[in-house]
């Protein structure tokens, strides 16, 4: 099928820049402002009546507070954030999610329609840019989740929108690809081919990366409630977006580690990383509902497995894919856990392998595991990462070199791990170390907020 719907509406991402604003960024993916110093944005959703705003941490000092024009109790701006440079100048953008925004009245009890703010990077900083919307609002909760990747190999990035709650099951809709219009993708797709529940929620997670080495992103799409054959077992689909070439993936798929039961919630986080440092990534998949535990309970939290898929010339395989838990790492696996409900991916120790951590919220931690050339990722050295608040490991991220006041080095940047416990407000930081093997800093607090601050970060 080589028409698709275009389902939202939109001016095209992508627009003329003139050359001193594409000049006044250098390409560093997390650099808001071009200053050469890294940025953080911190979510808090539940903000001012779950209102929300996204607190903005320049690596200059500045901290700037980011809200919504004409923000309403319950609109959740910061339920997702993505970073990538939308437009091509070459600065950082930052698309916020606000799934619970309701495009013109509110019905009381119902989910939102859900919106999509851009704000554009520029010399002084993130400005407020274009809204996205969906052209029938529903009850989609369109931008529960957000990716950013290159997805047909322009060197601009384009930007992927879930709406878990669409109608069918579930959708994601593609934005900026070159010589096309904004288009939605489901279950029903021709070329997905896929059974649809309306409970499915595909696309609560998402996450891209150049799985096969050719020099455009694939798109992973995660539907943790999707009921294959068993009441909420999760499922993952990898999309080639510009070949229109689509593959499922669930624990019942010869090859991937364990067996798929019922809430299992396989797809709930995604990351995507360079674990063996082949130049192809490989992708993480949260379990968190996997019980190892006896006598575990439907529906009930579960201590929690995360399954890990290489890639190679022909994209992801189920060989050689593993499955980890705190079984077999440091820690124990305790029913609650939830180990796998977060996900994230960078080198932690600069030697060009990416490190991958783990959230165990149910267990106020972090498990951290390192990458190696020969096999990726090991048990070896293994860290669990223990910090402060009730659901310590919620939400996790690797940003390159995050020491404020610190230009990015021209080598390969050395990752450090932020960490947020938003039941409290908090979020944390633990830099890396260019040592032999995986060692990090001291925790230290980064900052505090209200409303789940630190829901998930950009």
């Amino acid at each position: 099928m080589k028409v698709l719907l275009a389902a939202c509406l939109l001016l095209p991402l992508a627009s003329g820049t003139s050359s001193a604003a594409a000049s006044s960024c250098a390409g560093h993916p997390s650099d808001f402002d071009g200053d050469g110093r890294p940025d953080l944005a911190v979510a808090a959703p539940y903000d001012a009546s779950r209102a929300g705003s996204v607190t903005v941490m320049y690596g200059s000092g500045k901290q700037v507070k980011l809200t919504q024009d004409g923000a309403e109790p319950g609109d959740s701006f910061g339920s997702a954030l993505a970073v990538g440079d939308f437009n091509g100048d070459r600065c950082a953008d930052l698309a916020v999610g606000v799934s619970e925004e309701f495009i013109g009245r509110r019905v009381p009890g119902a989910d939102g329609n859900g919106v999509v703010q851009i704000f554009d990077g520029s010399a002084t900083g993130l400005v407020k840019g274009r809204e996205l919307r969906p052209a029938k609002p529903s009850s989609d909760r369109f931008g529960a989740a957000l990716a950013a990747g290159d997805l047909d190999g322009d060197d601009t990035d384009e930007l992927v929108v879930g709406a878990p709650s669409q109608r069918s099951g579930g959708a994601v809709t593609v934005y900026g690809m070159r010589g096309r219009k904004p288009y939605q993708i489901t279950q029903k797709t021709a070329w997905v081919r896929q059974a649809a529940s309306m409970t499915d929620q595909w696309g609560a997670a998402l996450a891209t990366g150049d799985f096969d080495g050719d020099g455009r992103d694939e798109l992973a799409v995660g539907a943790p409630a999707d009921s294959v054959k068993l009441d909420g077992q999760g499922s993952v689909t990898v999309i080639d977006v510009r070949g229109q070439r689509a593959r499922q993936y669930t624990q019942s798929t010869p090859g991937i580690a364990g067996a798929s039961e019922k809430w299992d919630s396989f797809g709930a986080a995604l990351a995507t990383g360079d674990f063996n440092g082949d130049g192809r990534a490989d992708l993480a998949i949260g379990v968190p509902g996997e019980g190892l535990s006896e006598n575990q309970r439907a529906m009930d939290y579960g201590d929690g497995t995360v399954d890990v898929l290489y890639g190679g010339r022909g994209g992801l395989s189920t060989s050689g894919s593993e499955a980890w838990s705190q079984n077999t790492l440091e820690g124990i696996a305790r029913y609650y856990d939830r180990f796998g409900a977060s996900l994230a991916a960078g080198d932690l120790n600069g030697d060009g392998r990416d490190e991958l951590a783990v959230g165990v919220p149910g267990e106020k931690a972090v498990q951290v595991l390192a990458g190696r050339s020969s096999g990726g990722l090991t048990r070896e050295g293994n860290l669990l990462v223990k910090g402060e608040g009730r659901d310590f490991g919620a939400a996790v991220a690797m940003l390159p070199g995050w020491e404020r006041y610190k230009p990015l080095e021209e080598r390969r940047p050395l990752y450090g791990l932020v960490v947020s416990a938003p039941d409290q407000g908090l979020v944390m930081y633990a830099p890396g170390s260019r040592t032999k093997g995986l060692k990090l800093g001291k925790v230290r607090q980064l900052s505090k907020g209200t409303g789940l601050y630190g829901y998930t970060f950009g």
